[in-house]
């Protein structure tokens, strides 16, 4: 009898398959039942020893101080020379000799330009001796006179010759005093032949060349020079805020003023508020003001662009604090407090004037609170948080985690 065929091995093999779909899908179907069973395990944080204990939000806070604030009136204004001069003849001549180079510094009186003096110096000699001439007719006139005087007493000549001799006399007199003004004339055009700068101030480029005929009556002149230290610069301020600048300068206050470069990054000079306009611009409701600024370096330059800011007052021992540190919701100002258990809240703060990154609270913060600046987008009111400010040392570590930040301080260096 013959043994029986063994069972094939193929049918084992769907079998196995079979059970695990079976163990599969019973795992999908009681998992999310078992999950729920199982207890979750803490996960340890980084932070579990800073301040505020474990999952505290780590920012940057800042202190509140008490100083003073600075009240500027923004402007944007232009650089304007105080003197600017073109120099002209006042002469006709060929113009003989140069003595300065463009872009020197001149002082008032120093010699710029000589024009050919030859022909004034000729006048001056004619000039001279007609005065000569003349003044031995008007002599000789005045003894005729004396003479004609004494034979009308005598009634040796008739009054007429008398009365002849005595115009010639003013006439002569005339002719005198004609010659001297053709003298000093003559000598003046000899001062002008040698033209002078007539104010401090640097020379720009030569607009004529030696060799030159030049004359008074021509339109260009010869050289411009522009007086650079002290140097003025013209602004605009709105008309409403003028009152508080007229009411210190009509007291005799002098006012700061600092001019800034075209970015408002880099000041560029300290000056003080020199004058103002006599009238507003109905167009744009600005008035103009002046200010000095003293220049030695040439830093300002004519026509040069800049910011200026005005200093019309300064608040003493205000609450001040980083202007980071303000948050801003429709019409609410409010900062992230940082309370002394780490946690944050939020204060409704009063803003008053704000200079560069710098803001002055009237209301809801004291002077040595402690404010979040960086990393206010991740709070939530009474969130702990692991603040650090800067330049100041961390807070002392809580060795226990516990997050009772009231045990571990809030001690700084």
């Amino acid at each position: 009898m013959a043994p029986p065929a063994p069972p094939k091995r193929g049918k084992r093999w769907v079998w196995v398959l079979v059970i695990l779909i079976l163990i599969a899908a019973a795992m999908y179907y009681f998992w999310p039942r078992i999950k729920t069973l199982i207890p979750a395990q803490p996960v340890p944080t980084a932070g579990g020893r800073g301040r505020g204990g474990g999952g505290a939000t780590p920012v940057v806070a800042t202190r509140a101080t008490k100083g003073d604030i600075q009240i500027y009136e923004n402007g944007l204004g232009a650089v304007t020379p105080i003197y600017t001069v073109t120099v002209k003849s006042r002469v006709d001549g060929q113009l003989m000799t140069v003595s300065f180079k463009e872009g020197q510094l001149v002082h008032k009186n120093d010699t710029l330009l000589v024009i050919d003096p030859r022909p004034y110096q000729v006048a001056l000699d004619q000039a001279e001796g007609n005065l000569i001439r003349d003044q031995a007719l008007l002599k000789n006139a005045n003894v005729d006179l004396d003479r004609y005087k004494v034979l009308l007493k005598q009634e040796a000549v008739p009054e007429q010759t008398y009365a002849t001799q005595e115009a010639l006399v003013k006439q002569d007199e005339g002719i005198v005093k004609t010659d001297q003004a053709a003298i000093d004339s003559a000598k003046l055009n000899l001062v002008y032949c040698h033209i002078t700068s007539p104010i401090d101030g640097v020379v720009g480029l030569r607009l004529v060349d030696p060799g030159n005929i030049v004359h008074a009556t021509d339109t260009n002149g010869l050289l411009v020079i522009t007086q650079i230290d002290p140097i003025s610069v013209i602004f605009e301020m709105a008309e409403d805020q003028l009152p508080p600048v007229l009411q210190k300068l009509h007291a005799g206050q002098k006012l700061p003023v600092q001019a800034w470069d075209r970015d408002n990054k880099n000041k560029i000079a300290d000056g003080t508020l020199e004058t103002i306009d006599n009238q507003i611009d109905p167009t744009t409701g600005t008035l103009r003001l002046r200010a000095i600024f003293s220049n030695p370096t040439l830093r300002l330059f004519p026509s040069q662009f800049v910011n200026t800011r005005l200093l019309v007052d300064t608040h003493h021992n205000v609450t001040i604090v980083e202007n980071a540190a303000i948050q801003r919701s429709g019409s609410n100002t409010y900062v992230w407090l940082v309370n002394p258990d780490a946690t944050v809240s939020i204060r409704t703060v009063n803003v008053g004037t704000t200079e560069g990154d710098r803001a002055e609270v009237l209301s809801g913060l004291n002077p040595g609170d402690e404010v979040v600046m960086v990393g206010v987008d991740k709070l939530q009111d009474g969130g702990r948080v692991n603040a650090q400010v800067p330049g100041e040392a961390p807070a002392n570590p809580n060795p226990g985690g516990t997050g009772k930040a009231g045990k571990s301080g809030k001690k700084r260096s």
